[in-house]
C-alpha cells in the first residue's frame, strides 16, 4: 500500500513540476510598444496593418519605405526604420488631435535606418513625449508657426535628443503672432523624466537648429566625438546654447570632431534641409525626388491643440489627451513571444510524458 500510495504521489509531484514550468517559461511575453498607431488618416490597434509605403509589423516597430502622406502618431514607445526617401505633413482633418504636428509619438521614438524623414506641421515637425533618438538616418524637422499664438514652435518638441550613428538632423521653427517663441530644437525635460530630461546629446553626429528665439533651448547637454561650430565658442547655459558672451544662440551648428568643412559647406557632408531646395528635390538629401508633387508643402493651421506653456522650465508643455478615432480594422498578428511559448509549452509536454512512462516502469 505504502508503495502505492508513494507512486500516485511521484505523479502529482511530477504533474505539480511540469504545470510550474509552463508557468515559469512558457507563458506570453508582450513586447512594449505602441497601443495604437495613427496614420493615412486611419487609427489601428493591432500590428499587422500596412499600406503604401509603410508597415505596422509589430507594436514597437514602424516601417517607412517610400512613404508620402498625413501625420503618424502613436500611443507608447516606437521605433521607425527609414528607407528611401519619407515625408510626413499635418494632417488637414480639424478633428484629428495631432493635425498641427508630422509626427507625434507619446513616449519614446527612435528614428533609424538608411533612409530620410521629412516632417513638417504648423506647431512642431516632430513631437515626442519622451526622448527621440535619431541613429545613423536623416532628419529634417520644421514648423512655420501658421495660426500658432502663445505657444512655442519647433522643428522638434521632446523630452530629450540624441542624436548617434552619424546621424544628421535639421530642425527650424518660426511665427509671427503674439506669444510665439520659436527654436529649431525645444527640449522640455517633463514628465518622462530620468538622465534624458531636458539633455541634448550628440555623439560623432550632425545638428543644425535655427529659430528666432534660439536655435535649441534645452536644460543642458553633452558633445562626444563632436563640436560647435556656431556659434564660435558655443556652449550649453542656462535655458539652452549660448555664443561666447553668454547672449542665446539663434542658429546652432554641431558637427563631428574629425569634420574638417562645416557641414553644408562646399565639400562638407550633405545634412537634410540645410538651405533651401532646389525645385522638385527632397528636402532631406536635396536630390531630385521621384515625383516633385510630393514634396511636403506646410499646410494651415487646423483650430485644434496647441502646445501651451511659457518658460523652459522641468515641465512638460501642456496637451490634452487625443480621443481616439473610429478603429480601422486590421489583420492580428500574435504577440510577440507567443511562438515561443508554444515551442516551450510542447517541449515541456513531451518531456513530463517521457518522465511519467519512466516512472511507470519503476
Amino acid at each position: 500500500m505504502f508503495a502505492a500510495a508513494f507512486h500516485t504521489s511521484r505523479h502529482y509531484i511530477l504533474f505539480t513540476a511540469m504545470a510550474c514550468l509552463c508557468v515559469l517559461l512558457g507563458g506570453p511575453s508582450y513586447a512594449a510598444g505602441a497601443d495604437s498607431l495613427f496614420i493615412s488618416g486611419a487609427t489601428y490597434y493591432e500590428p499587422g496593418a500596412s499600406g503604401p509605403g509603410w508597415a505596422w509589423t509589430d507594436a514597437g516597430h514602424l516601417e517607412l519605405n517610400g512613404y508620402t502622406g498625413e501625420a503618424i502618431g502613436a500611443d507608447g514607445d516606437l521605433v521607425v526604420t527609414l528607407t528611401g526617401q519619407n515625408t510626413v505633413v499635418e494632417t488637414s482633418a480639424p478633428d484629428v488631435d495631432i493635425s498641427r504636428c508630422g509626427m507625434e509619438v507619446w513616449s519614446d521614438l527612435t528614428l533609424r535606418g538608411s533612409g530620410s524623414l521629412v516632417a513638417t506641421g504648423s506647431q512642431c515637425g516632430i513631437y515626442v513625449s519622451g526622448t527621440l533618438a535619431v541613429d545613423g538616418c536623416k532628419v529634417d524637422a520644421r514648423a512655420d508657426g501658421a495660426g500658432i499664438a502663445d505657444a512655442r514652435v519647433a522643428g522638434v518638441i521632446a523630452d530629450g535628443l540624441v542624436v548617434r550613428g552619424s546621424g544628421r538632423v535639421v530642425a527650424a521653427g518660426a511665427g509671427s503672432r503674439a506669444g510665439v517663441r520659436a527654436y529649431g530644437v525645444c527640449l522640455l525635460g517633463g514628465v518622462a523624466g530620468g538622465g534624458a530630461a531636458g539633455q541634448l546629446t550628440v555623439d560623432a553626429s550632425w545638428l543644425d537648429a535655427s529659430g528666432t528665439d534660439g536655435g535649441i533651448a534645452c536644460l543642458g547637454g553633452s558633445l562626444a566625438s563632436a563640436r560647435f561650430v556656431a556659434p564660435a565658442g558655443g556652449a550649453f547655459g542656462a535655458g539652452g546654447v549660448v555664443d561666447a558672451d553668454g547672449s542665446v544662440a539663434a542658429h546652432v551648428t554641431i558637427e563631428p570632431v574629425d569634420t574638417t568643412v562645416s557641414a553644408g559647406e562646399t565639400g562638407g557632408p550633405d545634412v537634410p534641409g540645410d538651405g533651401p531646395s532646389a525645385p522638385g528635390a527632397d528636402p532631406a538629401t536635396g536630390e531630385p525626388a521621384a515625383d516633385p508633387t510630393t514634396n511636403p508643402t506646410l499646410k494651415p493651421a487646423a483650430a485644434t491643440k496647441t502646445v501651451t506653456t511659457t518658460t523652459v522650465t522641468n515641465t512638460t508643455a501642456a496637451k490634452s489627451s487625443r480621443p481616439k478615432a473610429t478603429p480601422t480594422t486590421s489583420s492580428s498578428l500574435p504577440k510577440t513571444g507567443d511562438s515561443h511559448w508554444i515551442a516551450v509549452s510542447g517541449l515541456l509536454f513531451a518531456l513530463g510524458t517521457a518522465v511519467l512512462k519512466a516512472a511507470r516502469r519503476c
